[in-house]
């Protein structure tokens, strides 16, 4: 019988414990919310012009490239219509000539594109100042509002579902004054 109190006075005490501890959990919940970095950027008519800035230069350098490509082909129907005319010293030296404009070409090209090229480099000056504003609006949010933490919906985060009371999106476009 004593056993038998003391096994259910025990499930007290642990039913008691838990009940505390959920309570006293449920006053530190976290809040959280999520917002789409991307659509906020795309509102903002500086990112915009920065995007459109980008697309002009890309553009322009391709078409640069192109222009090289072109004077590659120009040399080698040249040499192909000349080959056969060649000694085969002038047909090395017109073949190692066609390499090397088309090694230039790809070093020229991976100069402006490349990961570390001419326009990562423009894209970072131009957009990096936008995005600091838009991420420092959202901490500014997160302070006022008491949020613990937003995420990204738009990236690759993870994230599977957000609930769209969450979203807080056009909060901070209105910051912005979007």
């Amino acid at each position: 019988m004593q056993n038998t109190r003391c096994t259910m006075l025990t499930k007290k005490l642990v039913f008691l414990f838990a009940m505390v501890a959920c309570l006293s959990f449920g006053s530190y919940a976290q809040r959280i919310a999520s917002v789409d970095v991307a659509a906020i950027l795309e509102s903002m008519p500086e990112y915009s012009k920065a995007q459109s800035d980008l697309d002009k230069t890309a553009a322009k350098w391709r078409q640069e490239i192109a222009v090289e490509y072109d004077k590659i082909k120009g040399m080698y129907n040249k040499y192909q219509a000349e080959q056969v005319l060649l000694s085969d010293d002038m047909r090395q030296q017109k073949e190692d000539e066609i390499m090397e404009a088309e090694k230039s070409v790809r070093e020229m090209q991976k100069r402006k594109f490349g990961p570390e090229g001419s326009l990562f480099k423009k894209r970072q000056d131009l957009v990096r100042p936008i995005q600091e504003k838009v991420y420092s609006a959202i901490e500014d949010y997160a302070d006022q509002k008491g949020y613990d933490f937003i995420f990204d919906k738009g990236s690759a985060s993870g994230m599977i579902f957000a609930n769209p009371q969450y979203d807080k999106t056009d909060d901070i476009k209105s910051k912005l004054g979007l």
